[in-house]
């Protein structure tokens, strides 16, 4: 085992990363009592998941970050593939056909495309930085990261094909898109949505978004969730009802409640102090990405941590939003604290390629230099 490469990995990281899954792990535990019968199914599952991740994280950060350029179309090809794929075969929750069932594993393809898309446009990106003032570039980009969108948009699943034109937005403004053609793409997409709205949102999406404007026109409808999400982060107070004795959600007002809800379950169970605990472990992760992204002087690294950061910050926020009912249901799960394996998973893998650019960024740079 290489010990001067463990040395040099950015520990911080880890154990930002490592408290955050715990409290995710510790409000999956209390969820557990709202249940007729103590069911720890998730509980462990969630374990699961969390040592696959960690166990990949640490492997993945020994290898050469720059391999991966050699297999970007390979891996587009792949994810595409699983987003087709699921569209036929998949298994549906809640109206949506998203997962795959492997047996021992409901693997979700829009999470593991998130990550996908990161890399390829990082690589495209890098290799294309002196010439994006010329507009096909980013068209031609926009067309990379459309065919995954569309597909995930027929699931359908509006918060995943979200991201991944948060991320693709996100990394042009990194890559150093001019402001006219920003504006263009922004417009553009304006123009897109409301067709979409008109000709191609399914009616219960069309009814997420009204009631984001106005939970309360349907309160036991399609406003029920975003009600009782707010009702439960507003009777949390300063120290919370604690584990296990939240009204909410051991009464099971609250759906969703260790996926979609579960920031609700967190503010109402450990109150504005743990929020706002969670939000500094947060704000500490995102700091140490960007600084890192600031500091590697490699293109293709520094847009790999670029796109993480844009990823981790879009769950945050719709997430958080939809909790508190400033932003549209949309099924985003809580980075490191929602249960679910595949996007669990997906993050502390590009956390070890994050690793892995921490460690040599700077030194290719350096040798390319010299």
């Amino acid at each position: 085992m290489n010990y001067s490469f463990l040395k040099k990995l950015d520990y911080s990281i880890l154990i930002i990363t490592l408290i955050l899954i715990s409290l995710g792990l510790l409000v999956i535990f209390s969820v557990s009592y709202g249940y007729d019968d103590l069911d720890l199914g998730n509980f462990k599952k969630q374990i699961i998941f969390a040592a696959i991740g960690i166990a990949a994280m640490f492997l993945i950060s020994f290898f050469d970050y720059r391999f991966l350029k050699n297999y970007t179309a390979i891996l587009y090809l792949f994810g595409v593939f699983l987003l087709v794929v699921v569209l036929f075969a998949g298994n549906t929750t809640r109206g949506m056909a998203g997962w795959i069932d492997l047996g021992f594993f409901n693997l979700q393809p829009a999470e593991l495309m998130k990550i996908i898309l990161i890399i390829v446009l990082a690589k495209y990106f890098s290799f294309f930085s002196g010439k994006l003032f010329e507009f096909k570039r980013i068209i031609i980009s926009g067309v990379c990261v459309g065919i995954p969108v569309i597909l995930t948009l027929l699931q359908p699943d509006l918060g995943s094909a979200a991201v991944m034109i948060f991320i693709w937005l996100g990394m042009l403004v990194a890559a150093g898109i001019k402001t006219n053609h920003l504006i263009a793409i922004l417009l553009i997409g304006i123009l897109i949505f409301a067709g979409s709205y008109l000709f191609f949102l399914k009616d219960y999406q069309k009814d997420r978004l009204v009631t984001f404007l106005s939970p309360q026109s349907d309160p036991l409808g399609s406003g029920y969730n975003v009600i009782q999400a707010t009702i439960a982060v507003g009777s949390g107070g300063l120290w919370g009802k604690g584990l296990g004795h939240g009204s909410q959600s051991q009464l099971n007002f609250l759906p969703e409640k260790h996926t979609d809800f579960i920031f609700a379950v967190l503010a109402e169970e450990m109150g504005f102090v743990g929020v706002i605990f969670l939000l500094a472990l947060f704000a500490a992760l995102i700091f140490k990405l960007t600084n890192i992204s600031l500091r590697v002087q490699d293109n293709f690294g520094k847009m790999l941590v670029a796109g993480t950061v844009v990823l981790l910050f879009s769950h945050i926020v719709i997430n958080i939003g939809m909790n508190m009912g400033v932003m549209p249901v949309t099924g985003i799960p809580l980075p490191f604290i929602s249960y679910g394996g595949s996007f669990l998973i997906s993050l502390l893998i590009m956390l070890g390629i994050i690793q892995s650019v921490a460690v040599k960024g700077i030194k290719y740079k350096l040798e390319e230099e010299e």
